[in-house]
């Protein structure tokens, strides 16, 4: 089902602000592809196969290079990358580790939303096999950070990356 927050969804108290020296995750050619240990390989094939045609009304497009651990949607584009490491903000002797970074649920999925330094928002999934990480243009999200976007792709994360700790 649904979220019924589909394109209201405006949440920018749970945005945290990335730290510095973030980067885009991927230039002209497209996201940068991750290289997954074997498990979470896997379940990244199979999500890759369950991604749907369209998230946010914008088309799926080709990735430069061509991967099943990345996929784009629309122009500029609203990225995703399977298989990434586990965010900073979330890993324990990190610098940037906060226990408490806040995270949003949407249609079952749990994300991990960081404000970027050029409006876009980067959100990862966590408490999943596998770190899914999609970033979201601030074309798509607006000001205010609307995450509905992601409600397009909850169902095919869900159906595919188990819930675990990895």
């Amino acid at each position: 089902m649904k979220s019924s927050l589909r394109r209201s969804l405006a949440l920018p108290a749970l945005l945290v602000l990335c730290a510095a020296g973030c980067s885009s995750a991927g230039g002209p050619a497209g996201p940068s592809v991750p290289t997954p240990p074997a498990r979470a390989a896997g379940l990244c094939r199979a999500l890759h196969a369950k991604l749907p045609d369209s998230v946010n009304e914008l088309r799926r497009g080709t990735t430069d290079p061509v991967s099943d651990f990345t996929a784009v949607w629309g122009s500029p584009a609203i990225e995703l990358r399977c298989g990434v490491p586990k965010p900073e903000v979330v890993t324990e002797g990190n610098p940037h580790y906060d226990p408490n970074a806040p995270s949003v649920e949407i249609d079952g999925v749990e994300w991990l939303a960081e404000r970027r330094s050029d409006g876009s928002v980067r959100c990862t999934t966590v408490h999943r096999e596998a770190y899914v990480e999609v970033t979201l243009p601030k074309k798509v999200t607006g000001d205010a950070g609307d995450l509905g976007a992601l409600t397009d792709l909850a169902g095919a994360v869900a159906g595919t990356v188990p819930i675990g700790i990895v």
